[in-house]
């Protein structure tokens, strides 16, 4: 009679080494001249020595994963745009102060290891690193039988950047009379899934391959629609706006779970608020469809998904124009959406959330 072994116990070592292989070429895609070795060490190596050209260089951290996304590409068997959420969950909140994405590790955790899923991962890990700049410098694969069912997974990742600490974004720059530009989102992102599945698939008993003449597509292709990746555009409008003194850019807000008020009241400082118009532009179809599905209030779909707006640019007003001019130029939809005025009551305020002293407020109804 033979002992027990790692693999009758559901561990499948040669099913790892496999996914390396396959997940190389991907890799290599997002080098960075900082990056030494390869994978397949026990670290990932960057070289440091560029950050001498700072003055006073603060790194930036972030660690995300996409939520319970992750069911609608497992439903689909599609796995190579699940890492580009996960990239974009984690650079562009590097990103809002200011901070160059540097690179990245991701971490994925399965109930068993299939080569060609979980290269299919790392591919578009790699390709949202290309997109956001960064390099993907390594990462783990961790096979969790009896944890997670043989098709089911998870995902998480941690990223590093720099910045000035002179030319650090946030609450401390902004000013009452500064401008709120909008930044168009690609759909609902990596938020809110446990509503959307809930709406669509419990009380509406819809299926991914449902044709749905608002969306254009099926319910799957819209669910899955990556995270659009905002890094490199936020840092282009930095350096764009650039000047001898004030900077032409003094907050960036993410808008991730909590929606659009709870999120840029994060960069507000105490005193002022963020007044948001909801008549400068209509959400996606994906959004009212939801809310008309499972009887959502607008409140509820506000707190809970991004509403077609993914990141958001504080301004003072002279740079306005020039910002929207780049945004166009580069392809990203963008809009004034609001200013930042001094605090006072009415519309649906959301103050001091997840530790910000500041306050937003959306006022009126979407455009149609």
């Amino acid at each position: 009679m033979s002992g027990a072994t790692y693999a009758a116990a559901g561990v499948d070592i040669e099913a790892g080494d496999r996914a390396v292989e396959l997940m190389k070429e991907w890799v290599a895609k997002t080098r960075r001249p900082e990056v030494l070795g390869g994978i397949g060490g026990f670290a990932g190596l960057f070289d440091a020595s560029a950050l001498k050209a700072y003055d006073r260089p603060l790194l930036a951290t972030s660690t995300d994963g996409v939520g319970t996304k992750v069911a609608i590409a497992q439903r689909l068997d599609r796995h190579d745009t699940i890492g580009r959420d996960l990239v974009g969950m984690v650079v562009d909140d590097l990103v809002v102060c200011g901070a160059e994405p540097l690179f990245m590790t991701d971490y994925i955790a399965t109930g068993k290891v299939v080569p060609e899923v979980i290269a299919g991962i790392v591919k578009g890990v790699a390709e949202g690193c290309v997109l956001a700049g960064c390099a993907l410098v390594g990462g783990e694969t961790a096979e969790h039988p009896g944890l997670l069912a043989p098709g089911e997974y998870d995902v998480a990742g941690a990223g590093t950047g720099v910045v000035e600490a002179g030319k650090v974004l946030g609450a401390e720059r902004v000013r009452e009379g500064d401008v709120l530009v909008a930044m168009a989102s690609s759909g609902a992102h990596s938020n809110g899934y446990s509503l959307l599945r809930h709406v669509f698939f419990d009380v509406a008993g819809w299926q991914l391959d449902r044709e749905v003449p608002e969306f254009g597509r099926t319910l799957g292709a819209e669910l899955l629609e990556p995270t659009r990746i905002y890094s490199l555009d936020c840092l282009a409008l930095i350096a764009a706006l650039e000047g001898d003194g004030e900077p032409g850019v003094h907050a960036f807000s993410h808008i991730t779970g909590g929606g659009v008020a709870a999120n840029i009241a994060r960069i507000i400082p105490a005193g002022l608020e963020a007044r948001l118009d909801r008549a400068t532009w209509t959400p996606p179809a994906v959004f009212s469809t939801v809310g008309a599905l499972g009887g959502v209030a607008t409140l509820e779909l506000e707190k809970t998904l991004n509403m077609g707006v993914g990141m958001v640019a504080v301004l003072p007003a002279e740079s306005v124009d020039p910002a929207l001019r780049l945004l166009a130029e580069r392809g990203l939809p963008s809009w004034v959406c609001g200013e930042v005025v001094a605090a006072a009551e009415g519309g649906s305020t959301v103050g001091g959330a997840k530790g910000g002293d500041g306050a937003a407020s959306l006022h009126g109804d979407y455009a149609k």
